[in-house]
């Protein structure tokens, strides 16, 4: 493979992942945006996603139904999962984060921890401590472009994410319900006096940044073949990481963010050890903060916060 060949698959490698890495983070920086607080079970929520997805394609693919009707199986498989870990974000911002809300950030600080233990816990208890195989439904075969190859199935994970974050734009900058949670995210005490609902706008934020893991935690499984119970911290690190150097609170720094770990650690395995990759999300991170702690695109959260 020659230069051109081999940057292309690594760009191809790295729009991949760092697609997957900014649907996470967007949950991240939405969460912070309306309630400045970071939700550390979001890793375990994007896990629950990925369990969901595997337990529906296992019971069609049982029943024949995935041969037979394969767009229809990739809607059930990734609206299910969606609207089940929806569910479980809304259940958990009440039972864990709404009581506190008034209280100290140590104390939020410490429910999301929890939280995130408890449901780890959980999904361990009741899905196993060893890998779980996902069907593989997504085609290996691919097309070639400048001689670097891209399957059927890194094309259409690129295009769901995508159109997911495109989706959720258009939704915060157009919608009424949009306005209403960037005007939370501005001033959340204006914003009640003004007639907004703040407690339905945070419960949509965490339908929307819960669902969004969700997806992505369906796409890895698709993709890698296997999922665990603690697969979701990792993620949720690089998510993390991606989120504040796009800017935290902010959703095209979200997006930003996750390409650009995405691509950084897709290099760092070509030319270096992969084994090691993992640490070029800290360096980044470090690197950014020091040189501009409030993120890539920290100017545009304190005016719009999302």
């Amino acid at each position: 493979m020659d230069t051109q060949s081999f940057l292309v698959q690594q760009l191809i490698n790295a729009i991949f992942l760092g697609s997957i890495y900014a649907l996470i983070a967007l949950g991240y920086t939405m969460v912070y945006g309306i309630i400045e607080l970071i939700n550390f079970a979001h890793g375990e929520l994007f896990t629950s996603g990925a369990f969901i997805g595997i337990i529906v394609l296992v019971l069609l693919q049982k029943f024949g139904f995935v041969e037979s009707h394969f767009i229809l199986t990739m809607i059930l498989a990734f609206g299910l999962a969606m609207a089940y870990v929806a569910v479980l974000g809304v259940a958990i911002e009440h039972v864990a984060y709404k009581p506190l809300r008034n209280a100290s950030r140590l104390a939020a600080i410490l429910s999301a921890l929890g939280m995130s233990i408890f449901l780890s816990n959980g999904m361990m208890l009741s899905q196993g401590v060893s890998d779980r195989a996902y069907p593989q439904l997504l085609s290996i075969r691919g097309v070639t472009i400048f001689d670097a190859r891209i399957t059927y199935g890194q094309i259409f994970i690129i295009i769901l994410s995508i159109a997911l974050m495109v989706a959720l734009y258009a939704f915060v900058k157009g919608t009424k319900l949009g306005k209403a949670m960037r005007a939370t995210a501005q001033n959340r005490t204006m914003a009640r006096m003004c007639g907004i609902d703040i407690d339905k706008t945070i419960r949509l934020t965490f339908i929307i940044g819960p669902a969004l893991g969700a997806a992505a935690g369906v796409m890895v499984g698709l993709y890698y073949g296997s999922v665990r119970f603690d697969m979701g911290f990792i993620y949720m690190i690089k998510a993390f990481a991606a989120a504040i150097l796009g800017g935290i609170g902010s959703i095209p720094g979200a997006m930003l963010g996750g390409m650009i770990i995405g691509g950084v650690e897709v290099l760092w395995s070509a030319f270096l050890p992969s084994e090691w990759k993992d640490v070029t999300t800290f360096i980044v991170l470090i690197l950014v903060l020091y040189l501009k702690p409030s993120g890539i695109l920290g100017e545009d959260v304190a005016e719009t916060r999302v």
